[in-house]
């Protein structure tokens, strides 16, 4: 599973939100990796899902790619909520 952890530089927030989404994907036993990105090169790069805050993930929606909105990127609560809905269900 790739996913990639999304924000306009790819350095504050999408950094912040790849840690804590590794962590989430370890505890919840999915297999894969969350690297951060910047959002010009996320658009060029393949992964199974994207994550990052709403106005990101708006400018990433296509109808191929699966965002996951994320409004606080430090809860940890938020984001284990998210990737079971989004991936874990979707299983």
């Amino acid at each position: 599973m790739k996913v990639l952890a999304v924000c306009g530089n790819g350095l504050g927030s999408s950094f912040m939100i790849s840690i804590n989404v590794n962590k989430v994907m370890k505890d919840l036993g999915i297999e894969g990796e969350c690297k951060n990105m910047d959002l010009a090169s996320a658009k060029m790069e393949v992964a199974d899902f994207y994550i990052g805050a709403p106005e990101i993930m708006e400018q990433l929606a296509d109808g191929v790619r699966k965002t996951i909105p994320l409004v606080n990127v430090v809860s940890i609560d938020e984001i284990e909520g998210l990737l079971r809905k989004y991936i874990l269900e979707e299983a």
